[in-house]
């Protein structure tokens, strides 16, 4: 992977520039189509999340707008859709409930200024380093937890306060059952057998989503059942964008705000970038990681003004953008306009919307949104990786995404340098050795007498360093050259180096000498850089094997002469 020079400035970029040369009308009416279906698709999404999110349907709603254009405008992928996803329900539902609404406008615009920063210095590679086990397990959690905030809307439960924690609100379901409501479960029931079957040569162009919304609003209205609806619980939508208004907040709130930004800056790049690539999958494309994230900061700093929250790429979405036909940004820009539209003209229908409709679908969401394959799959991954998944799923249900993410990442690194350590070893050959084919190129070679080769495999860093410290130990006649084959080390750290200083030490506090060979080219810079060129010698710093040795026999012959004339 080639990482990008962090001495060339960031260029802004947006995809959109580049989609415009040559653009036509047939680009356009593809994106035309795609755009206004995607942005149907969005309607009951946006508005699903916002409330699992324990925020108001349209807070949802303007995101997807606003955000949702401004992502596509000056993104780095040519289909990506932006807007509220379920990634954020966990985090959103945590600060709301602790803060308030304004302290969650607040984090949304500190995130999308991390997200800016990230751009500016040009971290979109960073994402790719984060392991499978973390997003995977978190991605899991996340999806656990929108289904059990589900569960009241869905049956009709009488809850008065549901509790925040996962267990907590497995106990107030558990305590309520005897109240479920069969008009609510039946209206539910429907919606979700609507997605579930409906046919899939047409979902193409009519998402399941989109016919269960209608179908159960209708299936409501017509029969008369009495059930909860977005009107009743939020006395509907308003019919306009708000006004823009600065978010107001308590300055001793702030440091508490850090945190959750921060995690809330973490999973819009991994999902914007996740999106991003499955996007250049299915179009053969290749997104601008770092415009993305520009992008993602932008639309997460100005959706807050405008009473929207976080906002990233939208797999699904952007999935069904792409199957739709869409060619470039437009098709988002549409999608933006298409929810506007949509808000104008039918936000006063959108209080006949029952509550469970909505549930049902978050329902299927949560499904589609988890990789429940892995569970199947955990006796064929490593120890190390099974564990990094459970406990980072683990910890995202039962206490918190933050702490998932910290642990997870805490976890996957500490495992990652044992694996460093344990691939890293070293082998001892001298003139006794009788098979020099592990040698390779040394077969046929003569190894001086008193000449001690040490070949190194693998990085030669934190973790596998000390394994330098015990190269002496258990010699009972110290060798008077030892010469470390290095060719097969491609990284050097500096407690690398400080243990090549400790072991040049005690090699020469023996009276013998320490050679180096066949170093590349990271872990040469780093023995010069950090001067252990001049404590070795640069005479001992040999380019090959065959040097080395050469180089070695000079050494003892040089020795032995001394000797002699001692004598």
């Amino acid at each position: 992977m080639q990482i990008p020079n962090p001495h060339i400035p960031f260029k802004f970029r947006p995809k959109l520039l580049d989609c415009m040369r040559g653009y036509n009308f047939s680009s356009f009416f593809a994106d035309l189509g795609a755009g206004a279906i995607v942005g149907i698709v969005a309607l009951p999404l946006a508005m699903a999340f916002a409330i699992a999110s324990g925020v108001k349907p349209e807070a949802g709603i303007f995101t997807a707008i606003i955000a949702g254009f401004i992502i596509s405008a000056f993104g780095g992928s040519k289909v990506q859709i932006g807007g509220p996803t379920g990634a954020f329900v966990v985090i959103i539902s945590g600060v709301v409930a602790k803060y308030g609404m304004q302290a969650l406008l607040l984090c949304t615009i500190m995130a999308g200024a991390m997200l800016v920063a990230m751009s500016l210095m040009k971290m979109g590679f960073v994402i790719k380093f984060i392991p499978r086990p973390v997003t995977i397990g978190f991605t899991n959690g996340i999806a656990v937890i929108i289904f059990s905030t589900q569960i009241k809307d869905f049956f009709g439960l009488e809850i008065e306060s549901m509790p925040a924690d996962f267990f907590g609100k497995m106990n107030a379901i558990f305590h309520a059952l005897d109240t479920i409501d069969w008009r609510t479960t039946l209206v539910a029931v429907i919606s979700i057998c609507t997605i579930l079957f409906w046919p899939v040569k047409w979902r193409k162009r009519v998402p399941g989503s989109v016919v269960a919304l209608l179908v159960g609003t209708l299936f409501a209205a017509v029969s008369g059942l009495k059930v909860a609806t977005i009107g009743s619980n939020f006395n509907g939508i308003p019919d306009s964008l708000p006004a823009f208004t600065m978010p107001s907040f308590n300055w001793g709130e702030l440091q508490g705000l850090i945190v959750p930004s921060i995690t809330i800056a973490i999973l819009a790049a991994i999902e914007s970038l996740l999106s991003a690539v499955v996007a250049d999958g299915m179009i053969e494309d290749k997104h601008d990681s770092n415009q993305e994230l520009m992008a993602q900061g932008i639309a997460n700093i100005v959706a807050p003004f405008f009473g929207g929250i976080p906002a990233t790429g939208a797999i699904a979405r952007t999935a069904t953008n792409v199957k739709n036909g869409a060619k470039t940004p437009v098709a988002g820009i549409i999608h933006a306009i298409v929810l506007l539209i949509i808000l104008l003209v039918f936000a006063p229908y959108a209080k006949y919307i029952p509550m469970s409709c909505l549930a049902a679908i978050l329902f299927v969401v949560s499904y589609n949104m988890g990789d429940w394959r892995e569970f199947l799959v955990l006796n064929k991954m490593t120890k190390s990786d099974a564990s990094v998944y459970l406990i980072t799923f683990a910890l995202t249900v039962i206490f918190d995404l933050t702490i998932a993410v910290e642990v997870g990442m805490l976890l996957a690194a500490f495992l990652f340098i044992r694996r460093i350590a344990e691939t890293t070893h070293i082998d001892a050959f001298d003139q006794k050795v009788e098979d020099l084919e592990n040698l390779e190129s040394l077969e046929g070679y003569d190894i001086p007498r008193g000449v001690m080769i040490f070949r190194i495999f693998g990085a030669l860093m934190f973790g596998a360093a000390d394994k330098l410290d015990g190269v002496l130990r258990g010699m009972a006649t110290p060798p008077k050259v030892v010469i470390l084959r290095m060719r097969t080390v491609m990284a050097l750290d500096a407690t690398a180096i400080n243990a090549l200083e400790r072991l040049h030490s005690k090699i020469r506090a023996t009276g013998a000498i320490l050679l180096l060979s066949g170093t590349h080219s990271q872990p040469l810079q780093m023995i010069h850089k950090s001067g252990l060129a001049k404590i070795l010698g640069e005479e001992n710093i040999c380019s090959n094997i065959h040097i080395a040795v050469e180089r070695a026999a000079k050494i003892i012959a040089l020795t032995d002469a001394k000797e002699l004339g001692q004598k």
